[in-house]
């Protein structure tokens, strides 16, 4: 069922990283550009997979035996807190901080191989959890926005 209108979460961190398939690293903020992604990120550019959000309650569930995993290891660019990202539908739209505007395009994700931390505690959330989206207005993006659901 998909979440509605004005539903709100916040954006606990921003990252980025120059090269893929490499964890990503936070920043204070990151601008994000109409129909391209995060700036100076290595998966921004044309096409629907331009931003990927991951939910800390979905971190949560990694962290168990003492495991401690910092924004951006399971390379998204926005971890957020308080929306439940997979409920959201694909066309769905949010809004991030003051203007920018995400459409959400894709639910899921294919790994090219196990990453790091599937190899160290044996599961990843991110292929099921992590959700894409493109960016429709460009904005501004700082940990602690708030994330509302538009439609």
């Amino acid at each position: 069922m998909a979440i509605t209108k004005g539903n709100k979460g916040r954006v606990l961190a921003v990252c980025t990283s120059s090269e893929k398939h490499v964890k990503k690293e936070p920043h204070q903020s990151c601008l994000l550009l109409k129909e391209h992604g995060l700036d100076g990120d290595s998966h921004a550019g044309p096409g629907h997979k331009q931003v990927s959000l991951l939910a800390r309650e979905s971190v949560v569930k990694m962290e168990r035996d003492g495991l401690k995993l910092p924004a951006g290891v399971f390379g998204e660019n926005i971890l957020t807190e308080g929306i439940e990202l997979l409920s959201l539908e694909v066309g769905q739209r949010v809004k991030a901080g003051g203007s920018a505007v995400l459409e959400i395009t894709e639910k899921g994700k294919n790994c090219v191989t196990p990453c790091s931390i599937y190899k160290r505690v044996g599961f990843c959330v991110m292929p099921t959890e992590g959700i894409f989206a493109r960016v429709l207005e460009p904005g501004e993006l700082f940990p602690g926005d708030t994330l509302e659901v538009m439609e």
